[in-house]
């Protein structure tokens, strides 16, 4: 059965189940629904309040992450501001990462963004650790939590809970934005723990000189072979061959015209190659004159190094990663860090220090890549986010302690958030627009 098999059945199943609770009335105080979405709620919530017992360091780790989500704030808003004239210079195709689409950090929707277990239980994760920090920051600052639950569409895609909205219009000042915070500090904490323990583990994994072909140069002697990518060479002319090394000593002693066996195995099949070699194509090496069978290799100990200088760069290794998955869909198999990403025939290249190693790199990867980007996103000063609930009691409080009118600090709340939100809307349409404005000067 395929996975395509298997994914039209549990959607199958799950209508049938949906609809037959919504026609019965099933379980009407925990089951919501909300188009095909299902909700399961409880207000058995009393698990919150245990957090009250570390009001003192909660309330000071809140107040640092409000400190921390005002920085991330104003980094996105200048982001925003200073990409939008790039673009007005620089317009780009709405294709590859320009396509609106993957603008949303959506599996499947996103093309950079697969569906995998590891994928789609970071995402839930993140949803998790965003709402329970909302939950324990409002019991901390005295404000009720009235229920609880999962959002699911077919599996698991959310989590929720519900303060009690009296509570928090009756709040001010710091109490309520640290409560507005919390989820962002949260991601965005667990996010750069994520990736600290991700390299801790990749710092136990043994890189492998295997001759593995991560793939071949077309019109030269091993694409016209027919030599696959993704195999490990295991012989050359008889003599047996362990590493890349030993393979680069054997052909020192070639040249262009000769020909050559190969042996080499894909997926546990072996099989053998007549190469007759080329000279060294310019570009990558033209001097040399051995002979040039026209494969390259996947080289572990490179990328490993590669890793540990990622793994330097402190605070801002959080930053590169984030990018990792659009290189990986812009580079597509020559990317090299596409094992932090999902399952790779490179992991071959590597020796694993457990079972399900690489399993659990990939949902520390997303976890923590998915938490970052939702904070980040959160703290971007638009209502109704949270940055923008953040900026709008900040002013409101700061014009009543200047004795202001009220009504300029709705002005101002306004003004920010809607001048972000068409620079935002600007970042995702403007391709669109570009594209529409060359096709209509095209024809005419």
């Amino acid at each position: 059965m395929t996975w395509i098999q298997i994914l039209l059945l549990l959607v199958v199943a799950y209508l049938v189940i949906a609809l037959y609770i919504r026609e019965r009335g099933l379980f009407k105080d925990h089951v919501m629904f909300f188009g095909p979405i299902l909700a399961i709620k409880t207000e058995r919530v009393e698990f919150f309040d245990w957090f009250r017992k570390f009001t003192t360091p909660l309330r000071a780790y809140a107040t640092l992450g409000v400190v921390m989500v005002v920085v991330v704030s104003v980094f996105m808003t200048l982001a925003l501001i200073l990409t939008i004239p790039q673009y007005l210079v620089h317009t780009p195709e709405p294709t590859g990462i320009y396509d609106p689409r993957n603008i949303l950090a959506i599996p499947g929707v996103n093309q950079a963004i697969p569906i995998t277990a590891a994928v789609i239980l970071g995402l839930l994760l993140t949803i998790v650790i965003h709402e329970f920090g909302h939950a324990i920051l409002a019991r901390v600052e005295d404000m009720r939590v009235r229920s609880m639950g999962l959002l699911i569409a077919v599996v698991p895609i959310g989590a929720f809970v519900e303060p009690d909205e009296e509570d928090v219009e009756a709040a001010r000042g710091m109490p309520k934005i640290r409560m507005f915070g919390a989820g962002i500090t949260n991601n965005i904490v667990f996010g750069l723990l994520c990736f600290a323990v991700m390299f801790l583990l990749l710092g136990m994994a043994t890189p492998l000189a295997i001759p593995l072909v991560q793939g071949v140069y077309q019109d030269y002697p091993a694409a016209e072979a027919g030599i696959q990518g993704y195999s490990v060479i295991t012989e050359i002319n008889g003599i047996p061959v362990r590493t890349q090394e030993e393979i680069a000593a054997i052909m020192e002693g070639t040249r262009p015209g000769e020909t050559v066996t190969l042996t080499a195995v894909k997926e546990g099949v072996e099989k053998t190659y007549s190469l007759t070699l080329a000279e060294w194509p310019e570009a990558l090496g033209g001097d040399r004159d051995s002979g040039f069978m026209g494969v390259y290799y996947y080289n572990a100990p490179a990328v490993k190094e590669h890793l540990d200088k990622i793994a330097d760069l402190g605070l801002l290794a959080p930053l590169y990663l984030t990018i990792v998955p659009i290189d990986a869909f812009i580079q597509g198999n020559t990317m090299q860090l596409a094992i932090l990403l999902a399952d790779t025939p490179e992991q071959m290249a590597w020796e694993e220090p457990f079972p399900l190693f690489w399993g659990l790199v990939h949902l520390l990867f997303w976890t923590g890549w998915f938490n970052l980007l939702v904070g980040m996103f959160n703290a971007i000063p638009i209502v109704p986010l949270d940055g923008g609930y953040m900026m709008k009691e900040g002013i409101e409080r700061l014009f009543e302690r200047l004795g202001w009118s009220q009504q300029y600090a709705q002005r101002v709340v306004s003004s920010i958030s809607g001048f972000v939100t068409v620079m935002l809307i600007l970042l995702i349409t403007m391709p669109l627009i570009g594209a529409a404005v060359r096709s209509v000067l095209a024809m005419g």
